[in-house]
C-alpha cells in the first residue's frame, strides 16, 4: 500500500484543511465540496485526511461495519452476537465517476434469488464507506443515476437494493467529500445541498509558498516513507487534537445569541430550507470544540457562515458562489450579543491562541487576514472579464464595446431527431441503461437489469427436462434476459454567430447572448453542452468551447467583442472543426448547429462561394442546422436562405431570434426533418 502524502505537510489551503478537520471532529456537519482549478491539492488533502481519523470498532466478520455497541438490526450479515468486535482504521472509499450502479450499491445473485429465494448479496461501495469517508473526485461529472442513489443514501442513512421483489437494506452513513473543477460543469442543486460545507481553492500567487509546495512534493516523490516519517509528530498532534475535540464536542454550549445570529444570517442571504441553519449550528459547535472551548462565539458563527452558505444562497445561476462579507458582518453585529459570551467574541477563550491545524494555517485553523482575497478570486476576476466600456481597436467605441446579454429565461425543449446511443442526459431519445423498458435481449457481459418476464418465459419450457420437482423455478445462465431500455441523452447545441460591426450586430449579439445563456442553463439542467463560435474581421474564434459550465460561459459571453468584416466561411469551417473534435471526444453526443447571420460574406477571393462549400460539409454529414436571417433594409439579397439550402437546414428572419423563438424554431425544424 502506498504511503499517502501527510495532511499536515499540505502548504496553505487553510479553509480546505479546516473544513475537512471540522468534519473529522463532527461527521454530522455533512461533508465537504471542494471547488477549484486543477493542481491545487484538492485530492491530496482529502486522501490524507483518512490517516488522521480515529480507529473504529466493528463487529467481527461483518461486511457492513456494524458498531458492536449498537449493531444494525437489519444488517444482512446479522443478527450479531454480542462481544465479538475488532478495531480497524477508518476507511476512505473512492467512487469512480464511471462506476456502475451495482458497484455502488451492491448486487444480488439473481439466479439464486429466483431459483432458491436466497438473498445472496455482494456489498458495494456504500457498504464499504459506512462509518468512513466516501470520496468522489470530479463529482460534477457523476452520472445522474448514481447521483440519485447517493441522494437517497445520504437522506436515509441506508442503502436499498431492490430487484424484482427481492430487497436488501443495510446502513450507509458516511462522510461525503467531493472535489470538482467548475470549468467542467456545475453540480445538480439537490446533490449540492447535501454537502455540509463548501470551499473554493486556488493556487497561491506567492512565489515563496509555491517554492515550498514544489520542494515538499519533490521530497515526497523521492522517498514517500521517509517524508511521511518527518511529519509523523505533526500528524500525531493533529490526530490527538481531533480526539480531544470529539470528546469536548458534547459539552459545547450553543447559546440563544449564537442561534439568533445563525438564523438571521440564513434569512439575510435568503437560503432555501432549514438545512443551512442546522449545518451552521453544527459547524459553529465543531469550531468551538476544535478551538478547545465550550462556548460558541460570534467568530465561530462567522466562519461557519463562510463555509456553509456560499453554495446555498439564492443567486442568479450565472453568478459565482460566494458571500458578501460586509453584509455578513452587519448581520452578525445587528443580531449579536444577547448572551454576553456569544455577541462579540472578545471574552475569555476567544481562540486567538489556538494552535494551527498544520503548517501555513492561521489561529485555530482559520485563515489569516491576508488569505481573504483568495476566497474572492472569482469575484475579482469577473469585472476584468466583463469590462465593456473599453473600445475595441477596429471601430468606434459606441459600436465596439461588448453588447449586454438580453435577460435569459426558460426555453422550450430542444431535441435531435432519431434515437441516439445514450450519452448521459435528459434531452433527446436514446438507448440507455436507465429508462423505460422497451424489450429484452441476451446479456452481453454481466447482467445489470433483469427482464423478469422474458427470463421466466425462456426458462419455463425446460422445467421438466431439468428435473424440476419443487416449487422453485430452475433457472440457468442461458435463460437470463437483459432489459432493453430507452431514456434520454445529452446533445451539443453549437451557435455560429456573425459578430461583425454595426448597431444591428450589437442588437443581434445582445439577443444571441441571452439565447445562449438561456440554452446553457437548460443544458445544465439536461446534462448536455452548448458552444459558441463567432466570426468577425478576418477570422473566426471559439468564444465558448463546448461546455456545461454556467459560470464559465457567463464570464466569456460578457466580454464577447464585435466589429470588422464578415468571414462567413471561416466561421463555418471553425464550427465544423469544433464538431469534428467533439465527435472524437464523445462520439455518442449528437449536435445541432444554429447559424446567426445575414448570409453576407466579405473578405478574400470568392467569399460567398467559399462559404457555400463550407456549408455543404454539414449537409454531407447530416448535421441538423438552422439559419437565423439577420438581413435588414428595403433591399434583401436572400443570402441567408441560400446558405440554409447549402446546409440542408431552414432559414428564418431576425425577428425570430428571441430565445423562445429559436427553441420553437429548432423544434419545428427537427419535426420537419423527422417527417421527411
Amino acid at each position: 500500500m502506498s504511503t499517502p502524502f501527510p495532511f499536515t505537510a499540505v502548504v496553505g489551503q487553510d479553509d480546505l484543511r479546516l473544513a475537512l478537520l471540522l468534519n473529522a471532529v463532527s461527521p454530522a456537519v455533512g461533508g465537504v465540496l471542494v471547488r477549484g482549478e486543477k493542481g491545487t491539492a484538492k485530492s491530496t488533502a482529502v486522501r490524507a485526511l483518512s490517516a488522521l481519523l480515529p480507529e473504529v470498532d466493528v463487529v467481527s466478520g461483518c461486511r457492513f461495519s456494524c458498531d458492536p455497541d449498537s449493531p444494525d438490526p437489519g444488517c444482512p450479515d446479522g443478527p450479531h452476537e454480542p462481544g465479538a468486535f475488532a478495531s480497524r482504521p477508518a476507511r476512505m472509499v473512492e467512487l469512480p465517476v464511471g462506476a456502475s450502479e451495482d458497484r455502488l450499491v451492491g448486487a444480488l445473485d439473481i439466479e439464486r434469488a429466483l431459483a432458491e429465494g436466497v438473498k445472496a448479496f455482494e456489498p458495494g461501495l456504500l457498504a464499504d464507506a459506512h462509518r468512513g469517508i466516501l470520496y468522489v473526485d470530479e463529482v460534477n461529472l457523476l452520472h445522474d443515476h448514481l447521483v440519485d442513489l447517493l441522494l437517497d443514501a445520504a437522506a436515509m442513512g441506508a442503502s436499498y437494493v431492490e430487484r424484482e421483489g427481492v430487497s436488501v437494506r443495510h446502513a450507509a452513513r458516511f462522510l461525503l467529500v467531493g472535489t470538482m473543477n467548475p470549468e467542467e460543469g456545475e453540480l445538480r442543486p439537490q446533490l449540492l445541498d447535501r454537502f455540509g460545507l463548501t470551499v473554493e481553492v486556488a493556487a497561491s500567487r506567492e512565489p515563496d509558498q509555491r517554492v515550498e509546495v514544489v520542494r515538499r512534493r519533490l521530497a515526497y516523490d523521492d522517498d514517500p516513507a521517509g517524508f511521511a516519517a518527518r511529519w509523523a509528530d505533526e500528524e500525531a498532534a493533529v490526530r490527538a487534537r481531533i480526539v480531544a475535540a470529539r470528546e469536548l464536542l458534547p459539552s459545547v454550549r450553543l447559546g440563544d445569541g449564537a442561534l439568533r445570529q445563525i438564523a438571521a444570517t440564513c434569512a439575510a442571504f435568503e437560503v432555501d430550507g432549514m438545512r443551512a441553519d442546522i449545518v451552521m449550528a453544527r459547524t459553529a459547535t465543531a469550531l468551538a470544540a476544535w478551538a478547545g472551548r465550550t462556548e460558541v462565539l460570534a467568530e465561530d458563527v462567522r466562519q461557519a457562515a463562510l463555509l456553509a452558505l456560499p453554495h446555498r444562497r439564492r443567486r442568479n445561476p450565472f453568478d459565482a458562489p460566494g458571500l458578501d462579507e460586509d453584509k455578513l458582518d452587519e448581520t452578525l453585529e445587528e443580531f449579536g450579543g444577547s448572551d454576553g459570551q456569544d455577541g462579540n467574541g472578545d471574552g475569555d477563550g476567544d481562540g486567538d491562541d489556538d494552535p494551527d491545524p498544520g503548517p501555513g494555517g492561521g489561529p485555530g485553523g482559520q485563515p489569516e487576514p491576508d488569505d481573504a482575497p483568495q476566497g474572492d478570486g472569482d469575484a475579482a476576476a469577473r469585472p476584468e472579464a466583463g469590462e465593456s466600456g473599453e473600445p475595441q481597436p477596429s471601430g468606434g467605441a459606441g459600436e465596439q464595446s461588448p453588447a449586454r446579454a438580453a435577460e435569459p429565461f426558460r426555453t422550450k425543449v430542444l431535441s435531435v431527431p432519431g434515437l441516439g446511443e445514450g450519452a448521459a442526459g435528459r434531452r433527446s431519445r436514446a438507448r440507455t441503461e436507465h429508462g423505460r423498458t422497451i424489450g429484452a435481449r441476451r446479456p452481453r457481459g454481466a447482467l445489470t437489469k433483469l427482464h423478469l418476464a422474458a427470463t421466466v418465459q425462456a426458462a419455463a419450457p425446460h422445467q421438466r427436462a431439468r428435473g424440476r420437482s419443487g416449487p422453485g423455478l430452475v433457472v440457468r445462465r442461458d435463460d437470463l434476459r437483459q432489459a432493453s431500455r430507452e431514456g434520454r441523452e445529452g446533445n451539443l447545441v453549437l451557435f455560429v454567430v456573425d459578430a461583425s460591426g454595426s448597431m444591428a450586430a450589437r442588437q443581434r449579439m445582445g439577443a444571441v447572448k441571452g439565447a445562449v445563456l438561456s440554452l446553457l442553463l437548460d443544458a445544465y439542467q439536461r446534462r448536455d453542452k452548448v458552444g459558441l463560435v463567432t466570426f468577425r474581421g478576418s477570422a473566426a474564434d471559439v468564444a465558448l468551447p463546448p461546455t456545461s459550465s454556467v459560470d464559465a460561459a457567463a464570464v466569456r459571453l460578457e466580454s464577447l467583442p464585435t466589429g470588422g468584416r464578415t468571414p462567413l466561411a471561416a466561421g463555418l469551417l471553425k464550427a465544423h472543426e469544433v464538431l469534428r473534435v467533439e465527435r472524437l471526444r464523445d462520439p455518442a453526443r449528437r449536435a445541432l448547429v444554429v447559424v446567426v447571420t445575414d448570409g453576407r460574406a466579405t473578405g478574400g477571393p470568392e467569399p460567398v462561394a467559399l462559404a457555400g462549400r463550407a456549408a455543404r460539409l454539414f449537409a454531407a454529414e447530416g448535421t441538423a442546422s438552422v439559419v437565423v436571417d439577420c438581413e435588414s433594409g428595403p433591399v434583401r439579397l436572400g443570402l441567408a436562405g441560400q446558405l440554409a439550402g447549402e446546409l440542408g437546414g431552414t432559414a428564418v428572419t431576425l425577428d425570430e431570434l428571441r430565445a423562445d423563438s429559436i427553441a420553437a424554431l429548432v423544434k419545428d425544424v427537427q419535426g420537419s426533418r423527422r417527417a421527411a
